[in-house]
């Protein structure tokens, strides 16, 4: 079991001074996470606090009722009297004792059903927050492998880790009170039996956070893997992979390789978990030595007459309830230091910042564009990459235009789309809309101004109406308005036929009517109409269309996208031809720029591209 830097978890073992460091590090999570619970619900917090401290006050007036019914049957008997006498003496301590119990068992119930009920509200209020933090945050972080395994080491039981944090809390609180007091009756038999009390269990916690600490490493570590590990699942199980598995036989390969991870991380988890096991019983056997040594003592006290019966039950009872608090309090320290430590990655991903400003800043996208957009001198690589995707366009997309553009896979199309709806800003240079840097308007704005529809668009596994609707999602109730953008992109006549119209549900995730992938794009081509959009840009509109329904949708493209700027990436020449004006990119650059005619007369790179493309048709 490596790390990323190819040492294990042996060789990374830390100092005793280092390793108190890092739990102090560590604990400062738990202000954090008492903060996430109170926000759940205060009152709800606040009754599992009194739920959980109250029944800390019960062992030790549990023992010392025992020790007072012991004494009283003793006496009873000592003075010989009447049974009924005699019951009648001992009956208010077993009165005490049945209350003391009946009350540890209300409460223990009631404090289940607030942790239930916290648990429910935790869970989504922690499922919120990372939603939140992700629509927050830019492009280019979904971009980014890393990215991944943060959130999902952020959603890996985050609920569950900071509600345990509290509890925990609260447990560690609970268990003191019960030492104390349990401590206060046993330092009063004997600071000895105290003593050894402490020292028998204290160092098994060194020993669990030290493990505590490696499991933590080792689950962050193969956070790549384990998303590799549900990938093949889902590559094996899924419907958009099922035809080329089973034709293709890929079954056995991926299993094979899916149970290679499985095992990998079987035996990492076994060997952790065998030592972690084998260290608590080495551990537990001192305890329970401690433990019988000092009960043999207290019997030769008992035997001798140094002490009543009473006193030894009680004192027996007490020195196994608080050896058994003390063991749950060093327990307790060691899964609030584990669960501190999976915090981590809860809040360093509500951490990460987004590099554009948030909506409802700067300044609005005008009614009217009359300037047009402007590339100017736009050069752009991704983050963390050395290589120019662009390099020095420049472009001038005048108001009403309809361009094209055109060029190999890889030559920068989709990511000057990307530019102009400002899912990226520009390395170098400005992207200018009526003269005005995109930076400058609100991000809202100007995106409730572009109507798109990219190559890789969403099948939403919701009704047809909100496929077409969530173009403009604040007016997807208007049913006019859907059929409409339906209608436009060709999708109204498919939606029609379906069993239930507009409501009924698309895909097969759950019980609904599937669509070919044509019927598809048609649907997602109508979303990008849904909105009245200043400009529309349409990556591969038609890629999915057979030729019939592409011609139709492009006998229209003049009447679609008429007033508006429009931008078409497109392989087919039969499409492009019908843009004002072709922009040719190749290796990130504007190579050239013309109208269909011009480009076929200057002879260069559109010309021959339009030339093998047009053999493939004779």
């Amino acid at each position: 079991m490596n790390s990323r830097n190819g040492h294990s978890p042996e060789e990374k073992q830390e100092s005793l001074a280092a390793r108190v460091r890092g739990i102090a590090r560590a604990f400062r999570n738990t202000p954090r996470a008492f903060g996430l619970v109170r926000r759940c619900g205060a009152g709800v917090t606040l009754s599992m606090m009194l739920l959980t401290l109250l029944p800390a006050f019960l062992p030790a007036a549990q023992a010392w009722v025992a020790k007072l019914i012991v004494d009283g049957v003793l006496e009873a008997v000592r003075l010989q009297l009447a049974p009924s006498e005699g019951f009648a003496h001992v009956a208010p301590y077993l009165g005490v004792e049945f209350f003391l119990i009946l009350a540890g068992m209300v409460m223990g119930q009631a404090r289940s059903l607030v942790e239930h009920v916290l648990h429910a509200r935790l869970t989504n209020y922690v499922n919120t927050l990372i939603i939140e933090k992700a629509l927050a945050l830019d492009l280019r972080y979904f971009e980014d492998g890393q990215y991944y395994d943060k959130l999902q080491n952020a959603r890996r039981d985050a609920d569950s880790r900071a509600l345990r944090v509290v509890l925990d809390s609260f447990a560690l609180v609970q268990g003191l009170v019960t030492l104390v007091s349990l401590g206060a009756l046993l330092f009063r038999f004997s600071p000895w039996l105290a003593l050894v009390l402490f020292g028998a269990t204290a160092p098994s916690f060194i020993a669990q956070s030290n493990y505590a600490h490696l499991s933590f490493r080792v689950i962050s570590w193969r956070a790549p893997e384990s998303r590799l590990l549900r990938y093949l699942e889902e590559v094996l199980t899924g419907q958009s992979s099922a035809k080329e598995v089973k034709l293709f036989s890929l079954g056995d390969t991926l299993l094979g390789r899916y149970h290679g991870l499985y095992w990998k991380f079987y035996a990492e988890d076994r060997a952790l978990a065998l030592r972690r096991t084998m260290v608590s019983l080495g551990w537990g056997l001192v305890s329970t030595l401690s433990y019988y040594g000092s009960y043999a003592w207290v019997i030769w006290r008992a035997v001798s007459g140094t002490i009543t019966l009473g006193d030894m039950t009680m004192y027996l009872t007490v020195f196994r309830q608080a050896q058994g608090s003390f063991r749950s309090l060093v327990d307790g320290m060691g899964r609030l230091y584990e669960n501190n430590l999976f915090l981590d990655h809860l809040f360093d991903f509500l951490a990460l910042e987004a590099t554009m400003p948030p909506d409802g800043t700067g300044r609005s996208v005008p009614a009217a564009i009359t300037q047009g957009i402007e590339f100017r001198d736009v050069s752009f690589r991704y983050p963390g990459t050395e290589h120019w995707v662009l390099r020095g366009i420049n472009l001038h997309i005048r108001p009403g235009e309809r361009i094209a553009l055109v060029g190999l896979n890889g030559a920068g199309k989709t990511t000057l789309i990307k530019l102009l709806t400002r899912l990226y800003d520009p390395t170098e240079g400005q992207v200018l809309l009526d003269g005005v840097d995109l930076r400058e308007y609100s991000l809202e704005s100007l995106r409730s101004r572009i109507g798109v529809i990219f190559q890789d668009y969403v099948r939403y596994h919701l009704t047809a109406q909100e496929n077409v609707g969530f173009g403009q999602v604040e007016r997807v109730e208007e049913m006019p308005r859907v059929v409409a953008a339906a209608e436009k992109g060709g999708a109204d006549p498919i939606i029609r036929r379906l069993p239930l119209g507009y409501q009924t549900r698309l895909g097969r995730r759950w019980e609904g009517s599937d669509l070919s992938t044509g019927e598809w794009q048609k649907v997602a081509l109508s979303r990008a109409f849904m909105r009245d959009a200043a400009i529309v840009v349409l990556d591969e509109p038609t890629a999915s269309l057979d030729a019939e329904a592409e011609y139709a949708v492009f006998q229209r493209f003049g009447e679609l996208t008429a007033g508006k700027i429009a931008v078409l990436i497109s392989h087919r020449f039969s499409t492009v031809r019908m843009a004002d004006r072709i922009v040719v990119l190749e290796g990130g650059s504007v190579r050239e720029m013309g109208s269909h005619q011009e480009l076929l007369a200057l002879g260069g790179a559109y010309a021959r591209l339009f030339t093998v493309q047009a053999q493939g048709y004779r």
